[in-house]
């Protein structure tokens, strides 16, 4: 009887450590209507940001990554089927278009009609180039869930992936537990991770052509007749009152605990910005919000050249009033530039390379090299594109979980860690005491 208990009692702590650690920073996701401060608005000499309704919300160069506007944009939310801007990047680096996807009871499962979908059926094959393009136009649940075993073989190595890409990208309050967004508890992101994913995205050919597609139709299959795509992106659409003039593309979500989320770029006269939206009531309120942050990013900022590469600082400023903190990257000097403290671009200068053997030569890129230092959260020196293979990519899981920023983890986290190391403890000792009684 004795030894019955224990054993209940060990598994069920287990059970709990378990359960803490996964949703110790779901418990941090705001879903109460609280909106954030805007930080921004403390820089001195900052240009005044416009009224953003939306939770939070962050506009971004996308060439620097330096942000122009900061309105809780670290803050946990849900990010419904944002998600798949992701999704749709992993997909694209680990896939053909021509691969040719069969659909099976994992995507079909997801065909419901409160759920976003094309109505794929059990055995019905397409093109992965097609899933692409339901994936993000439609926002077919169905089909990110068929993407996801495809390309990962199964649905839980493809999110994985997906986690690891967000690790990679420095995205350091996102989580996924699937490939739509569907809502769980367990995945969440933040306005700021959001805009990197997407600024990755933007770099790869595929994923820009996908985004900026408006209408698309999916060739008839061997179930179905011909299937005819049109954007749910206000901003995209020339016949929505929300359209805007420049409009690359970009990614809706909704649910019940996400509310409302947009993530949309925009480009002119070669300066692109991102601008992400969560937890709004209405989409054309997030279209709204977005519309006087890309607005705000072209009117109120100039592009000035500092040694050679294009930055992103408030109009009147110069080169000369900003200021330098250079820190060696390996074998170059990365050179970041602030106005009033705040980031807004950097130079990567090559130093003169010592003698070593070539293989040992080769440089981390700038992307995972600021990573792997303490640089400003904001400066994502990823000169390398997104389709080339890094050497992190070729670490192991158990590596890549030593190199992991932890400077994010709040003191709650941390406590909540040091109680179930205690509880593992205590496990272990009754495990041992079991042992000895039985013997």
């Amino acid at each position: 009887m004795n030894k019955g208990i224990y054993r209940i009692a060990a598994g069920i702590g287990a059970a709990v450590i378990l359960v803490s650690s996964c949703t110790v920073q779901a418990s941090m996701v705001t879903t109460n209507g609280t909106p954030a401060a805007v930080a921004t608005d403390s820089i001195a000499n900052w240009p005044t940001a416009p009224a953003v309704t939306s939770e939070t919300a962050v506009l971004m160069d996308a060439d620097t990554g330096a942000i122009l506007y900061d309105k809780g944009m670290d803050e946990y939310r849900y990010p419904a089927s944002t998600t798949k801007l992701m999704t749709l990047l992993v997909a694209i680096e680990n896939s053909s278009p021509k691969d040719v996807v069969t659909f099976t009871e994992t995507g079909v499962r997801d065909v419901t009609w409160d759920s976003s979908n094309i109505n794929a059926q059990l055995g019905e094959t397409m093109t992965m180039k097609d899933c692409w393009f339901a994936a993000y136009i439609k926002s077919a649940n169905e089909v990110c869930a068929q993407i996801a075993e495809y390309v990962g073989g199964t649905e839980a190595n493809f999110v994985e992936m997906m986690n690891q890409k967000a690790k990679k990208l420095g995205c350091t309050h996102t989580h996924f537990v699937n490939a739509s967004g569907l809502p769980d508890e367990n995945h969440y992101s933040c306005a700021e991770d959001l805009a990197k994913i997407m600024r990755a995205g933007l770099k790869n050919a595929r994923f820009r052509k996908v985004l900026e597609t408006v209408n698309y139709t999916i060739p008839a299959t061997n179930l179905s007749a011909a299937r005819s795509l049109h954007t749910h992106v206000p901003l995209l659409a020339k016949e929505s009152s929300l359209y805007y003039e420049g409009c690359i593309g970009g990614k809706t979500g909704f649910s019940t605990e996400a509310q409302n989320c947009l993530a949309a770029a925009a480009e002119r006269n070669g300066r692109t910005y991102i601008a992400v939206t969560m937890r709004d009531t209405d989409l054309g309120i997030n279209c709204a919000d977005s519309t006087a942050l890309f607005d705000y990013a072209f009117n109120s900022f100039d592009s000035i050249e500092v040694d050679g590469k294009a930055m992103t600082v408030p109009k009147g400023v110069t080169a000369a009033d900003l200021t330098m903190e250079s820190k060696q990257k390996g074998k170059k000097t990365l050179n970041q530039y602030y106005y009033q403290g705040q980031f807004v671009g950097y130079v990567t200068v090559k130093d003169t390379p010592s003698p070593e053997p070539a293989q040992e030569a080769k440089e981390m890129p700038a992307e995972e090299e600021s990573e792997a230092e303490s640089t400003p959260a904001t400066a994502q020196t990823d000169e390398a594109d997104t389709n080339d293979t890094t050497a992190s990519e070729h670490k192991s899981v158990d590596e890549q979980i030593r190199e992991m920023r932890t400077e994010g983890i709040s003191s709650t986290v941390k406590m909540l860690l040091i109680i179930g190391g205690a509880m593992i403890v205590v496990l272990i000792g009754l495990l041992i005491a079991l042992y000895f009684k039985d013997r």
